[in-house]
């Protein structure tokens, strides 16, 4: 079936004003994710495109959405409280705009790691799960697991989409860190990927093939999780 893309909206922020968003909505979507971009890029930027693209080609709609800090040209990130109203209003826009869809949130990076703290503090309302494309655990070159922590009042299932080389999660850092809450956590290991799932050219691989890796996994996990797979 034909799919409805971009649609853009609108979305009104808890704290007044407003925030700009990207409907991406295939006709016959069986699932809608709540997707929100990182500290360095916005909703437009060509890999965010790409995954909302490739996920309508899977049956999946996306709601990109900016944190108010993007909209305003700002190059400093919003405060957590801030941007977790930013991803609350988010979902209740996904809900709205497509009632009875079930839902998914995360995000890249930054946006990613907002989203699980929103979480944590208190549920997102009707999310069955949490995908973070590229969860940061940790600054680059400081290696930790701080971040993780709050991870344990996320009382959803989790899918962690991470390169092997990424720079802000070391990859025996994040394996610890999911293996603590293994009954909850999925990682999905990106073989020679960085943390903006680019690759070298001498890995063999491609920029585009490991995007398909990342939207079959995004998807089969997704729909998994529907079906009441583990």
């Amino acid at each position: 079936m034909a799919a409805k893309l971009s649609t853009a909206l609108t979305i009104v922020l808890p704290a007044g004003g407003t925030t700009s968003a990207l409907l991406d909505a295939p006709a016959d979507a069986q699932a809608c994710y709540v997707f929100a971009h990182g500290a360095g890029a916005g909703m437009r930027h060509a890999f965010m495109a790409a995954i909302a693209s490739g996920l309508a080609e899977r049956r999946i709609a996306t709601l990109r959405f900016q944190f108010p800090f993007m909209g305003q040209g700002s190059r400093r990130p919003d405060t957590p409280a801030v941007a977790h109203d930013a991803v609350r209003a988010a979902v209740q826009a996904a809900s709205e705009r497509l009632p009875g869809l079930p839902l998914f949130a995360g995000g890249k990076s930054y946006g990613g790691r907002m989203t699980s703290q929103a979480q944590a503090s208190e549920p997102l309302p009707d999310v069955r799960g949490l995908i973070f494309v590229g969860f940061p655990l940790h600054p680059a070159g400081k290696p930790s697991t701080e971040r993780a922590k709050h991870l344990s009042d996320v009382r959803l299932p989790m899918l962690f989409l991470q390169g092997t080389r990424d720079a802000l999660a070391e990859l025996e850092l994040i394996k610890q860190a999911t293996a603590q809450i293994a009954n909850r956590a999925t990682l999905h290991i990106v073989d020679a990927a960085d943390h903006a799932f680019h690759v070298l050219v001498r890995s063999g691989r491609t920029d585009k093939e490991v995007r398909e890796e990342l939207l079959d996994a995004m998807a089969g996990w997704m729909m998994g999780k529907l079906r009441g797979k583990s």
